[in-house]
């Protein structure tokens, strides 16, 4: 194959697409960059069809460290399991190339973005959607491209789009939209926003919709360039006839949908189809059977869709905007630093938060710019919360998304880190469900946060919403449950506060979405988040003033970075110590900052002793202090530990003293004044309390020294403790001086 490469600018930054040249064997490949970020994106369609009922494609995204420069993490030293960020990546490119096959086509597709070069500057992600749409048109899959995503930002300053921004582009944004789509529709929306309005982010939709077109442009020139042979793939078709049969059953189908409780409905419509299967022969089951059943969903898909654009009415009974009945509980969890249980029809959520040292924050080992996180929200869907069997096991691609999505909602309200020194972390566990349970795991999250005291700035609701969409019959539905999601046009996800949106998520199968639909969705959406979250603040209006008993108190305070190893100590030692007697978890960040927590009076103990330990004296300054030292020109009075000044014998009592030991002995305490600093650090004492001096304490045969000498020392002529040691007999006299 010939080497072919086209390269283009858009919105000032430049892409690359090139194939012929790398893995030629894939059924296509298409290597993509950015910058200097590259991708390998390869797509391969098997040559046998499989007898499945469903579209077998898989989409993994392969971050490589080698492509920042770095070996991974742990034992092995090598990548293992995919990170939460590649998952995502993943489900980011399939969700826009699936829509993109037809129906009835059964063969494996298997499409891989792997990360070749990653320069920290430009996001990988996004362009590989382009990759993986050129990859499948170069091998001439039956794919209705080009495909293409883009991630739009807003600058906080300027207040302009930006096209594909840089990491330190979006450090700057309010807005991380990510669109993926054809020229004219757009199918998968993800994005995180600092409470943005409605009209802001259709606003932005519309950008990216328009830029999308501009990016597929430029793909269809590369495409043309090539101009691949498209094969030919055996389709699924319907069996003729079958529709007819099934046809007639379509009042008893309308009839067995119509039941509020899910697992009634499930059950009336499992035994509709049985009976309607037992209509066919054996034979004609046992070479029509995944016909049949097809035919079958379709006829439950088509009363379910005509009842709600014919009647307005949905299977529970409910009108197009109405909400389910809703019920909450804070508190659930008597031990938890905070929890909520959050019922919203038959969708019920249980999230539990925990608080703990900021040195547990989640350490991401990625090639991401980003180290980790402080906030960490996990989301489980175990198999009975849908009434079934199952395994568990590792979380799968939909609870990683679903724990993202609550966890980005969430992200603009959370305290910063100075004001609140915590990890955050929440686990949202779906014990019943029948729709929108990501929905019910953000608000369950807000509810958390506020029982446990943590103080958001606003609660944060979420709605699911859902469209059935037939010609110009158009209708939009709040809080859709699990059939109208299986069997409705679209899945549009939307959580924010009073003041505007932090998070969407949108999957669509109908390729007649636009602008103007998605602008009456998020206006109804806006609707059902104020009356869900009236409901939330009707069970707890704010966060509570105090944390849980059970929570760490963590306190933080700053000292000099040159006062670090005073706290620390030789190989840790101070530090071990101050834990070790006080009970608390102390962390020390490298700018100054300490942590330091405990569930009881210790932390406030530790930040005593560090404060006394960094502390600096100042002249003026009274303290009660320990005699440690006593020589015979005075007494040293530990003030802080580490920390020791001199009361000269001169000021030890009232009167003349000849021996310190006459007033005082080690152990001592007594309360003192700095009165002299000198340009060493050292300190000079003077006693407050003094008493007098003891009769017969002095006299100039007993002290053996001329009176002249008596004010010299450390407090004036600055004799330290060397010039003043005990001879080698052990006596107090002063050592001989050289001349």
């Amino acid at each position: 194959m010939t080497k072919i490469t086209e390269s283009f600018e858009l919105y000032g930054k430049e892409y690359t697409l090139t194939t012929g040249e790398v893995a030629r064997q894939a059924s296509g490949a298409v290597v993509v960059t950015q910058g200097e970020t590259i991708m390998l994106v390869t797509a391969v369609v098997s040559n046998e069809r499989k007898d499945y009922d469903f579209f077998p494609l898989t989409v993994d995204f392969v971050e490589r460290m080698y492509a920042v420069g770095r070996i991974p993490g742990g034992y092995l030293k090598r990548e293992s399991r995919p990170s939460d960020k590649g998952t995502l990546s993943a489900r980011m490119i399939d969700r826009p190339v699936r829509t993109g096959f037809p129906d009835g086509f059964r063969n494996e597709v298997h499409v891989v973005a792997t990360t070749l070069s990653a320069d920290h500057v430009s996001q990988p992600d996004v362009i590989s959607i382009m990759g993986a749409s050129a990859a499948l048109l170069v091998g001439g899959a039956p794919f209705d491209g080009p495909v293409a995503g883009v991630r739009i930002g807003r600058s906080r300053t300027s207040g302009e789009f930006i096209v594909n921004p840089t990491f330190q582009e979006e450090e700057d944004s309010d807005l991380e939209l990510i669109l993926a789509g054809t020229a004219e529709y757009i199918s998968m929306v993800e994005a995180g926003a600092d409470e943005v309005s409605e009209e802001d982010m259709l606003a932005a939709m519309a950008f990216g919709q328009q830029v999308i077109g501009e990016f597929c442009a430029a793909q269809q020139r590369f495409i043309d360039r090539l101009a691949p042979e498209p094969k030919a793939y055996p389709v699924d078709e319907p069996v003729s006839g079958l529709a007819e049969r099934v046809a007639p059953y379509y009042e008893q189908m309308s009839a067995a949908l119509k039941d509020a409780d899910k697992l009634a409905r499930t059950e009336k419509v499992a035994e509709l189809k049985t009976a309607i299967k037992a209509t066919f022969s054996e034979e004609e089951q046992a070479v029509w059977g995944k016909a049949i059943a097809a035919e079958l969903k379709a006829l439950e898909k088509k009363a379910m869709r005509e009842m709600v654009l014919a009647t307005g009415e949905r299977v529970d009974g409910r009108a197009l905007d109405e909400i389910r009945q809703i019920t909450i509980e804070p508190g659930f969890l008597p031990r938890a630093h905070g929890s909520a249980l959050f019922t919203r029809g038959q969708t019920q959520v249980l999230s539990v938060l925990t608080l703990g040292m900021l040195n547990e924050w989640q350490r991401l080992d990625t090639i991401d710019p980003a180290p980790g996180k402080r906030y960490i929200h996990h989301y489980n869907f175990p198999p009975y919360s849908t009434g079934e069997t199952g395994r568990l096991g590792a979380p799968k691609r939909r609870e990683i998304g679903h724990g993202r999505l609550a966890e980005r909602a969430l992200e603009p309200v959370l305290p910063k880190e100075i004001d609140f020194p915590y990890t955050i972390r929440i686990v949202s566990e779906v014990t019943e469900s029948n729709g929108s349970s990501s929905m019910a795991s953000a608000c369950g999250s807000t509810l958390a946060l506020m029982d446990a005291g943590v103080p958001i700035a606003r609660p944060v609701s979420g709605i699911a919403m859902g469209l059935i969409q037939e010609g110009d019959r158009v209708a939009i539905l709040s809080d859709i449950q699990g059939v109208e999601d299986f069997l409705g046009d679209m899945d549009f996800k939307v959580c924010g506060t009073e003041k505007g949106i932090t998070a969407l998520q949108m999957d669509n199968k109908a390729k007649g979405l636009s602008i103007d639909i998605l602008a009456r969705a998020l206006s109804q959406a806006k609707v059902g988040r104020a009356f869900i979250l009236d409901k939330m603040t009707a069970a707890i209006a704010t966060p509570r003033e105090e944390l849980s008993e059970f929570a760490p108190r963590i306190i933080s305070i700053q000292i000099p970075i040159d006062k670090i190893r005073d706290v620390i100590g030789t190989g840790g030692k101070i530090i071990r110590g101050l834990q070790e007697e006080t009970g608390a978890t102390i962390e020390v960040a490298e700018d100054g900052t300490i942590y330091i927590a405990s569930k009881d009076t210790g932390g406030e103990e530790a930040k005593r002793r560090i404060e006394e330990i960094v502390k600096v004296p100042e002249i003026g300054e009274e303290y009660t202090g320990t005699v440690v030292s006593i020589q015979n020109f005075g007494a040293f009075i530990q003030l802080l530990p580490g920390k020791d000044g001199l009361l000269h014998i001169s000021r030890v009592a009232k009167g003349r003293v000849g021996k310190v030991e006459d007033v005082l002995n080690i152990g001592d305490t007594l309360r003192v004044k700095i009165i002299d600093i000198d340009e060493r650090g050292k300190v000079s004492l003077d006693s407050l309390d003094k008493q007098d001096a003891p009769a017969g304490s002095f006299s100039p045969e007993r002290d053996g020294r001329s009176s002249e000498r008596d004010g010299r020392g450390f407090g004036s002529g600055r004799r330290d403790e060397r010039n003043a040691r005990p001879n080698r007999n052990g006596d107090d006299r002063r050592p001989r001086q050289r001349h």
